[in-house]
């Protein structure tokens, strides 16, 4: 396997409280993996520590065969590490553009104004925002305000793309969206960590899926053999909506 991310014994405590516990697990290069759980599963902590925002108080990161343990959000930027987050927060008083720009800047992939704002309108086309690139961000929907997080990770150039429920609060038919546009940027080459809770989505999407419970990985695997099995059922999703989502795997 040609491995962009692998992660060995990752822990983060908080006060004695243990979020993620000894997690390891590899990502190759173009994969999709969705990570599912319950709420306070560490999910969220995961991203947290493999992108800088928090530092891990055992385990080690590896990311393109170099060890990034401990290293901080713009260093991850910089390698091609980028993520949205769960709660869209665009700079309000910034344009679209200005936003996307913004990405690009802090992430290095633009020299100037000039190339970064090249960039993101590539980025905005790509999400389907070019015709609201003028407007106040703060003037966007939700959905487009999903599309403008997906924009900004997208300009820095990002090896692995992490997604933080990025469908969440979202409509059927802009889910429907959504998962033509994660598919679409999975086909430009960019490896993907999704974590989700819509199973309809993690299904659809995922090639291998991630089960997070208590801070520790139960099940690592392919998805229709871990919504089969007994501990991920116990733990997250129930009998009844093990059945849903094995009808959705088998829709595919």
């Amino acid at each position: 396997m040609n491995s962009l991310l692998k992660v060995e014994g990752l822990t983060r405590t908080f006060a004695g409280v243990v979020a993620v516990h000894s997690v390891s697990f590899d990502v190759a290069a173009g994969e999709i993996i969705g990570v599912i759980g319950p709420n306070g599963a560490g999910k969220t902590t995961l991203v947290n520590l493999i992108t800088g925002v928090l530092r891990p108080t055992s385990g080690t990161i590896i990311f393109n065969h170099e060890d990034v343990t401990g290293q901080r959000p713009m260093q991850a930027a910089r390698r091609g590490m980028s993520r949205t987050f769960q709660i869209v927060q665009p700079f309000p008083q910034m344009t679209v553009i200005e936003n996307v720009m913004a990405g690009s800047l802090f992430a290095g992939a633009a020299q100037d104004m000039p190339a970064a704002e090249q960039e993101a309108l590539e980025c905005l086309r790509l999400v389907g925002l070019e015709h609201v690139a003028s407007k106040s961000a703060s003037s966007l929907g939700l959905a487009s305000r999903k599309r403008l997080e997906l924009a900004k990770s997208l300009a820095s150039k990002p090896k692995l793309l992490m997604l933080d429920e990025v469908n969440a609060g979202l409509n059927s038919g802009e889910i429907d969206g959504a998962l033509a546009l994660i598919r679409n940027i999975a086909e430009r080459g960019i490896t993907i960590l999704i974590i989700e809770h819509l199973m309809k989505v993690v299904m659809s999407l995922s090639q291998r899926l991630l089960v997070l419970h208590h801070g520790e990985l139960i099940a690592d695997g392919d998805p229709k053999a871990i919504i089969k099995d007994k501990r991920v059922i116990e733990a997250y999703l129930g009998p009844k909506f093990a059945a849903r989502a094995e009808g959705y795997a088998n829709a595919q």
